[in-house]
């Protein structure tokens, strides 16, 4: 305000100048608006002016690009090469503006030939560098004594240089048992302490109440400032000051010159004397700031213009008076005078957002409110008439309401939050003034997430191999969904879905709602159990929850859990022990009897070894560590005892071996005494031998055709084979020899048998051969064994094949038992339906179904 009256005189001096100037030069303006905070350092960039009005860079510095400013030491520069606004040096808001607010800084910049001017506002932003501090660090307050509980005593308020925020937000004082504090919110004057006696005071007890005062500002964290503050207690002067007027309420003009009187105030004082005469004064908890624009006569009371009055800075005051008598402890009353000011047209638009949705779910209607826009200009006419309008590239629109200068932000596509979470919008308002004045608000708006994505498993179906023996309660394995929703909705909890499978099994099965770790609340036996099949559903926490489901398919791997049980000899009372009789002439290599034994395991958990562990004489007897056969080693003479006991010991190949023995007691008989038994035994096996022989001779021609043949295609497959990997074979500790076994168990509408030498854990499934074929090493011993062993394991997800090679070796052929396949390979069942025990270096005591 005190630039335009300086011009206008100089533009009545000077007028005909300006009508030259106008004919001859070709004038431009624009109006730019930045802001910067305050204190920031040297050179910091507040705008680049060239590129916001459109100016030619290049032409700058020909055409003497400058900010035009009277002042020697400017606070801004602009570069001539790029038109970039600069600060110059460092810049205090309070020393600038003091408290008003915005805090503007008008520049003047100036192109010439042809001659542009263009003004530009530059905008100082406050700091909290300003802490709360009082006029004076003590304050003294005389009372009587005879005051009632209830008097309200102002207090000095504190100045904080800072605005808004940053300045004076509440007052605390000390404890004290007389006294409490109010703070009055006088709005933007600020708040003021006010001292209220809540208890007697007795003077004779207490001349004196000592208090601290103290002011805090809003800043993060808050600056403080402290007063002391001492009471004194005075003897009475019981009336005070009465203002003649309820309210005082004034008009001022924004240009009033100063010495201007406002209004005057008017107390009287029933008192006599001293005590009655009354002096007016601003009230201590007046802010400096109206001291600089307002003063009192302490006379009369009248108030007068004391400063400059800018409708900008302030469009209302108001003003406590204080009316005080000249008594020993004097009485004052306070009044407050409202002055507000008559403004003049010079106000941008102004937009306020009101009943702002920040989160907005993302499957809201097209339509859809997210904020009301208000959208204010204090001016008036066309000044004060504003449009308004959005950016563009956003699913938002801006619909104008029934009443003026309001506006509705709608949603006006669907929207997503896994595409777009987060949307930034800038509402703009032009005026239509003069040059033209605008304004932008800038909303986000955030995209809040709904259910409407299931959660989805890691892997499908899940296949996990466990070991029988497992340890009920302990960990198995874990399946794992993921959930592309957010917070709640994407929560996942698991449980296993009832009447899905073998309810007996799933009844033993539990699962960890929050991270889907299974665990087994039994110990599973591969012997019962080999395969089960179950399954998992995960489900979120939306509302209505959502969820899926999958397969878990469980594989139970063998151990070596069962020690072999012997089938024979076994005695009358359940024990491994039997006696066998055989006459002193026999030859060397007579069969005496054969050890069986079983075990229910499979693979080398199940390869049963035979040894001879005790003997009454070695030289005797010989034990088959294959098949459990007792021979006699050499002919029996005279000197031999008639009887000996052998006790063989029969283990299985698990990487921890377990065993079970067997006794053998030897009888030696006179040939005589042998021969009856002898020969009975010998008739009957004669007429099996002929029966079994004739058909054994028919199918043993025929099966070695189809043997030959199976042979050449499995060498044939395996040579085929690429060889660029790595297999990982069973572990030959200790091997010395091949024990059948075999299983045999129905999937679907399939019958499956595994057969021969049972694998171990170390088996593993070979890297880049067939996926899902397991390759066992080829192994050969010395003793009845002279054909090749081919061993092939084959895992599907429905069964598990495995067969082992096929051991020819020489010696009577007896039809201990009879194994029977549909071995997808060898095609004909017939292949193994002649085979019989003798055929397969198997033990005796070995099931085979």
């Amino acid at each position: 305000m005190e630039q335009r009256g300086p011009e206008r005189k100089r533009g009545r001096g000077s007028i005909v100048g300006y009508i030259l100037v106008v004919l001859l030069l070709r004038v431009a303006s624009a109006n730019l608006r930045y802001a910067i905070q305050e204190e920031v350092s040297e050179g910091t960039v507040v705008g680049n002016i060239a590129k916001d009005l459109g100016l030619d860079k290049s032409q700058l510095k020909e055409r003497k690009y400058r900010i035009a400013s009277s002042i020697p030491d400017p606070l801004f520069h602009v570069n001539q090469n790029d038109g970039v606004l600069y600060v110059s040096r460092n810049i205090d808001r309070e020393e600038l503006c003091a408290q008003s607010l915005p805090c503007l800084i008008n520049l003047k910049t100036v192109l010439e030939d042809p001659l542009e001017i263009h003004y530009v506002e530059v905008e100082v932003v406050d700091i909290n560098d300003h802490s709360p501090s009082f006029q004076d660090k003590g304050y003294t307050i005389e009372i009587s004594e005879s005051v009632l509980p209830g008097v309200r005593i102002p207090l000095p308020s504190a100045g904080d240089a800072d605005v808004g925020s940053f300045s004076i937000q509440q007052y605390k004082v000390s404890t004290s048992e007389h006294f409490r504090l109010e703070v009055k919110d006088k709005g933007e004057d600020g708040k003021i302490p006010i001292l209220i006696v809540q208890k007697p005071l007795d003077r004779e007890t207490a001349r004196s109440h000592s208090l601290v005062l103290r002011a805090v500002d809003g800043g993060k964290p808050p600056k403080s400032g402290n007063m002391q503050i001492i009471v004194n207690v005075l003897d009475i002067n019981d009336n005070a000051p009465v203002f003649v007027q309820s309210d005082y309420i004034v008009m001022l003009k924004e240009n009033a010159p100063v010495g201007t009187m406002i209004v005057q105030v008017n107390a009287t004082d029933l008192d006599e004397g001293i005590n009655g005469e009354v002096v007016y004064s601003f009230s201590s908890v007046v802010n400096e700031r109206l001291l600089k624009l307002f003063e009192i006569n302490p006379s009369t009371g009248e108030i007068f213009v004391k400063g400059d009055i800018d409708f900008e800075g302030k469009d209302k005051y108001e003003i406590e008076i204080q009316a005080s008598d000249r008594g020993y402890a004097p009485l004052s009353t306070q009044k407050s005078v409202n002055i507000k000011i008559v403004d003049v047209n010079d106000n941008a638009p102004e937009i306020e957002v009101t009943s702002f949705s920040r989160f907005i779910p993302e499957d809201c209607r097209p339509g859809t409110t997210v904020a009301l826009i208000s959208v204010n200009d204090l001016d008036s006419g066309l000044n004060g008439k504003v449009s308004c309008s959005i950016s563009d590239g956003v699913p938002f629109a801006l619909t104008p309401s029934i009443q003026d200068k309001i506006f509705s932000l709608v949603t006006n596509a669907p929207l997503d939050k896994e595409k777009h979470e987060h949307y930034v919008i800038t509402v703009r308002a032009k005026d239509e003034g003069e040059p033209s004045l605008s304004a932008e608000k800038v909303i986000n708006v955030i995209v809040s997430d709904v259910n409407d994505n299931s959660p989805e498993f890691l892997l499908s179906p899940y296949n996990f191999y466990i070991s029988e023996g497992n340890n009920p309660g302990s960990f198995m394995f874990s399946v794992k969904a993921f959930d592309r929703d957010d917070n709640e909705n994407a929560h996942i909890s698991y449980h296993i879905r009832n009447g899905n499978g073998d309810r007996k099994i799933i009844s033993f099965l539990n699962i960890n709602s929050e991270t889907g770790d299974i665990v087994a609340l039994k110990s599973f036996d591969f012997e019962t159990l080999k395969t089960f099949q179950f399954q998992v559903i995960a489900a979120d926490s939306g509302t209505p929850s959502l969820s899926s489901n999958v397969t878990v398919n469980v594989f139970i791997l063998d151990q070596n859990d069962n020690a072999p049980v012997i089938l024979h000899p076994v005695s009358s009372n359940g024990s491994a022990e039997g006696v066998e009789e055989i006459p002193r002439n026999v030859n060397a290599g007579h069969l005496v009897t054969k050890v069986r034994a079983y075990d229910a395991d499979i693979g080398y958990n199940g390869w049963l070894l035979f040894s001879l562990q005790e003997a009454t004489d070695h030289s005797l007897f010989g034990l088959d560590r294959y098949t459990g056969q007792i021979r006699t080693l050499r002919s029996f003479t005279e000197t031999d005892e008639a009887e000996h006991k052998l006790v063989i010991l029969v283990k299985d190949n698990g990487n921890i071996s377990l065993s079970a023995t067997a006794t053998v007691i030897v009888k030696l008989v006179e040939p005589k005494e042998a021969f009856a038994a002898s020969d009975v035994k010998s008739t009957t096996r004669d007429d099996e031998d002929n029966d079994v022989s004739f058909y054994l001779m028919i199918t043993l021609g025929g099966v070695s055709v189809l043997f030959i043949i199976s042979i050449a295609v499995l060498i044939a497959m395996q040579c085929s084979k690429s060889t660029d990997y790595t297999s990982k074979y069973l572990q030959e500790t200790n091997y010395d020899g091949t024990l059948c076994h075999s299983i045999q168990y129905r999937s679907g509408d399939k019958r499956y048998m595994l057969v021969g030498p049972r694998m171990s854990i170390g088996s593993t499934i070979v890297p880049g051969s067939h996926t899902n074929t397991l390759v066992l090493p080829d192994r050969r011993t010395s003793e009845g064994v002279s054909n090749s062993k081919l061993l092939e394991a084959v895992f599907t997800e429905e069964s598990i094949f495995i067969m082992d090679a096929i051991f020819l070796s020489t010696g009577q052929v007896q039809p201990d038992s009879l194994v029977t396949t549909g071995h997808p390979v060898l095609g004909s069942p017939l292949f193994f339906f002649l085979v019989f025990l003798d055929y397969f270096p198997c033990s005796a005591g070995h099931v085979i179904l």
